[in-house]
């Protein structure tokens, strides 16, 4: 954690004792409906008035914005606060201060979105002032682009008035994640996903802060991404149409990363790869025998090693995922030449799966990469792996506890309940899944880099994909930023401001299914979007 954070938590409580009540359930007018809840939150009793005309300003900021992240955010989030009303009201006789402004310090002025950046920030907003300007602090520009975000929730459309309100001030928020990875995981193997609906789900992120994309580009199924390096590759998508250039990827990445999020990519090997052989069969064992990828041939090492390349390009995240999973080895064995090789190399099929996927870490780490595979590898050779692995967890629990037992670091993903595509997990078992489950030692807690939810996309497509992810995500979400001791112990009782959140997401525009029933359910019957 930087040491602007560190900061930050340790003067946490004195902040709330200084300002006045922590506001949680019961505090002042009622329920604090913040998603996911901050670290530190004080407020009082006083309504303002939003004006029409809020300005974005920043004396005494040491970032200029060359980039426009900031102001671009700013207006992303004047957007969503307005929800396409008519904000025509008159503020004559109302009675209310007016909040003028938002003044945003930023000490950093780098907004380069390395793994780890401070995300940190203070927001204030007084009531009393003439004028009246809420009050931004933060180290970096992405800090401050989570204090929009929380900002904007603070704010509501006054259906009489046909103004902006924001209740309660003064707010003094004080906050910082949890966790540096909050991952959210999508498939464009399964079911292509069209650009628009790539970047409509990188905004939705941004409403629970989750900071992490995991986009599995590639499987078995299609190949849809340009490698101009193997230009063949992409043969192997569904259709001409479902294809991503090399320069949708840099548009993708650079959309992402303006607004906090890191694009990490991933190629799923040895298995998993039966599309990459339509453009180049002889990364297949055998006409017959499809895959996993042949490992006796330098050719598939090579295309690796174009792959990344061209990844360095585009992705600049700090880690590349290279799978790994579910690697069925039959076709090295019953592949008469592949089997001759691993004779005469005096391997057996273990061996080699321990060969190809070492062979390919060092391919990524010679591109500058630290590399990610899925628990499988760690289960079969776990002590052979490269220091510079991070270990995903899926198939269970216990396995953070031994990765970080080992000094390796981990991600949680366990498929029992961080699996979106399992309809029948519910929200509340996304909420209550610990990453830090029996894990007690500070330094091993500090090996779990956070946690990711998966979107797999056998049975969803653009038509269900936002449905199917929210509002489980953010419960996922509010587990990996919030810090544990302000988290329930008891799902139920966030359950009112959770569905208030899922309502919020629907006014802006996100298809956020019920909290009631299964994952994707739908209403089952006409009344309140807060009720079902």
């Amino acid at each position: 954690m930087a040491p602007a954070a560190r900061l930050l938590l340790a003067l946490l409580a004195a902040a709330a004792a200084a300002v006045g009540p922590c506001a949680g359930a019961g505090a002042g007018a009622g329920r604090v409906d913040l998603w996911p809840m901050p670290a530190s939150v004080a407020r009082g009793a006083q309504t303002l008035l939003v004006s029409r005309d809020l300005k974005l300003s920043t004396p005494g900021s040491n970032y200029s914005d060359g980039r426009g992240i900031l102001r671009e955010a700013f207006q992303r989030m004047l957007a969503v606060v307005e929800l396409d009303h008519v904000v025509n009201g008159s503020y004559g006789g109302r009675g209310s201060p007016v909040l003028a402004g938002v003044r945003v310090v930023v000490r950093s002025p780098n907004d380069e979105l390395n793994f780890g950046v401070d995300e940190s920030y203070k927001l204030s907003v007084p009531a009393t002032g003439n004028p009246l300007y809420a009050q931004i602090e933060a180290q970096t520009v992405f800090g401050a682009l989570h204090a929009l975000e929380t900002f904007s929730q603070l704010c509501k459309f006054d259906f009489n008035a046909r103004l902006i309100e924001l209740h309660s001030a003064p707010w003094t928020i004080m906050d910082v994640p949890r966790f540096h990875y909050r991952g959210l995981l999508i498939d464009t193997s399964r079911h292509y996903l069209p650009v628009p609906v790539i970047k409509s789900v990188i905004d939705s992120m941004t409403f629970s802060k989750l900071n992490v994309l995991h986009w599995h580009i590639v499987d078995e199924q299609s190949f849809p991404l340009q490698i101009p390096s193997y230009p063949k590759l992409w043969n192997g998508a569904y259709s001409y149409s479902e294809r991503y250039t090399f320069d949708d990827a840099i548009d993708i990445v650079q959309y992402a990363e303006k607004r906090g999020v890191n694009v990490l990519a991933e190629i799923d090997v040895p298995g998993h790869a039966l599309s990459w052989g339509v453009g180049y069969p002889s990364l297949w064992p055998s006409a017959t025998c499809k895959e996993p990828l042949d490992v006796s041939n330098d050719f598939t090492f090579q295309v690796i090693n174009g792959i990344l390349s061209d990844f360095g390009k585009i992705f600049k995240f700090k880690f590349v995922h290279l799978g790994g999973d579910e690697v069925n080895t039959s076709c090295w064995t019953t592949t008469p030449r592949i089997k001759s090789w691993l004779i005469q190399h005096g391997m057996n099929e273990s061996d080699a799966y321990r060969y190809f996927v070492l062979r390919a870490q060092k391919i990524a780490i010679s591109h500058g990469y630290d590399i990610i595979n899925w628990e499988e590898t760690f289960n079969n050779f776990g002590d052979k792996l490269d220091r510079k692995t991070v270990v995903h967890n899926w198939l269970g629990s216990g396995v953070a506890q031994k990765v970080v037992t080992a000094g390796l670091r981990c991600i949680v993903s366990n498929q029992d309940k961080w699996y979106l595509d399992h309809l029948d997990a519910t929200w509340e078992g996304f909420y209550m899944n610990e990453p830090l489950t029996n894990i007690y030692n500070p330094e091993q807690q500090r090996l779990v880099l956070g946690g990711e939810v998966c979107m797999w996309g056998e049975h969803i497509d653009a038509s269900d994909i936002q449905q199917t992810i929210w509002p489980r995500a953010a419960a996922a979400a509010e587990r990996l930023w919030t810090p544990i001791e302000k988290l329930a112990k008891d799902p139920g009782s966030v359950a009112a401001r959770l569905a208030r959140f899922r309502c919020l997401l629907n006014q802006r525009g996100v298809a956020a299914a019920p909290l009631a029933g299964y994952g994707r359910s739908a209403p089952s019957e006409p009344g309140s979007c807060l009720r079902q």
